[in-house]
């Protein structure tokens, strides 16, 4: 490891931003994580990523990051000149914390680059991480292990040029009401509720608009119950937490800028579903590769009490109305100690690998 000289700190790269849809709640996440590092143990180095994918000089990202703002709307735009930064490579770093939500940064790419330098970093490796950001792959591995999930149909922009009629036939077959979604983007950015069938075809036009696949998914009329699980060979879950939507449902304005939603934790639920809830998650934790950190959303079903899984967060929200470091929070991990065990479990992973020959 690359200790700086600096009583034995660990040298530690912050990379935020991105060119994802999620930019400004990957800005406030990280600094949220910023302000809750302990400087006795890191030198924290802030690297901004701006919204057209360059890396900022170390000035400007020291300004983004400094900034005061806890909510999206604080965050101001500002310009990369690098096309990665050269410290990444040119300097010693013990580890690296992406807080980087969506595409470019959740979704493997960012951490394909860390393993090719051989850099450790918190979070799941690059092959997990793209199977979790998609949700079209997610849910297919997720139904060939027998681990249940809403009925979907998936969509491409060639089928639905090609085929426009029959996919609004087979997606109406789900039953309405339905969930229209980009494959691959998170914090509920490009989602559409539909309630009626005239509004289905703009809704996949919306998705389609955010990539080139997307799925048609069935609601369930089900609560909403969010697991953080932590760990690399042997996670555990935090007490799980249920959102009760302060919208129509869980969206993008509900998460972050006007925080209208209740999180209950923990969760109204008696000891055998918490129990079932938990492991459930960590099945699908481990059938996912997932490491370090992941935050695991699965529907419970109000009439018939069976559980789905709707979706795994890899890089969940770290700000401070997030959901994984508050359920964390309950369970007895307090927010900077939990930043010190998933850097803990980044170098662990990274020092159990294998070497290179």
């Amino acid at each position: 490891m690359n200790h700086s000289s600096d009583d034995q700190k660990l040298r530690l790269a912050l990379v935020f931003g991105g060119r994802s849809g999620e930019h400004d709640v990957s800005v406030v996440s990280a600094r949220s994580v910023d302000r809750a590092l302990d400087r006795q143990q890191y030198e924290v180095v802030p690297m901004a990523i701006d919204r057209g994918g360059r890396w900022a000089d170390a000035d400007t990202a020291r300004r983004v990051l400094g900034e005061s703002a806890d909510r999206t709307e604080g965050v101001v735009a500002f310009e990369g000149r690098h096309r990665i930064d050269p410290r990444l490579i040119e300097e010693g770093f013990d580890v690296v914390f992406p807080v980087l939500h969506g595409p470019y940064g959740e979704d493997g790419t960012i951490q394909g680059l860390f393993e090719m330098i051989d850099l450790p970093f918190v979070g799941c490796d690059a092959a997990s991480s793209a199977v979790c950001m998609d949700k079209i792959f997610c849910k297919s591995l997720l139904d060939q292990a027998g681990l249940p999930t809403p009925p979907w149909q998936e969509i491409d922009v060639a089928s639905w040029t090609e085929s426009r009629e029959r996919i609004l036939d087979l997606s109406l077959g789900l039953g309405l009401p339905l969930f229209v979604k980009p494959a691959r983007l998170g914090s509920s950015v490009g989602i559409t509720k539909v309630s009626d069938k005239e509004e289905l075809a703009g809704a996949i036009e919306i998705a389609l608009g955010h990539g080139e696949r997307a799925l048609v998914e069935k609601g369930v009329v089900a609560r909403e119950i969010e697991v953080a699980v932590l760990g690399n060979r042997h996670p555990r879950a935090a007490i799980p937490g249920e959102v009760v939507p302060g919208h129509d449902f869980y969206d993008y304005e509900d998460k972050y800028l006007d925080a209208a939603c209740e999180l209950l934790a923990p969760a109204p639920l008696d000891e055998d579903t918490t129990s079932t809830v938990q492991q459930m998650a960590i099945d699908v934790f481990r059938l996912l590769g997932c490491a370090g950190m992941a935050r695991v959303d699965l529907f419970l079903t109000r009439e018939s009490g069976e559980l789905s899984v709707n979706e795994v967060n890899t890089i969940p929200g770290f700000t401070s109305i997030s959901m994984y470091p508050r359920l964390w929070g309950l369970s007895g991990i307090e927010y900077p100690a939990l930043l010190d065990e998933l850097i803990r479990l980044a170098i662990d992973r990274a020092t159990d690998q294998p070497e290179h020959p």
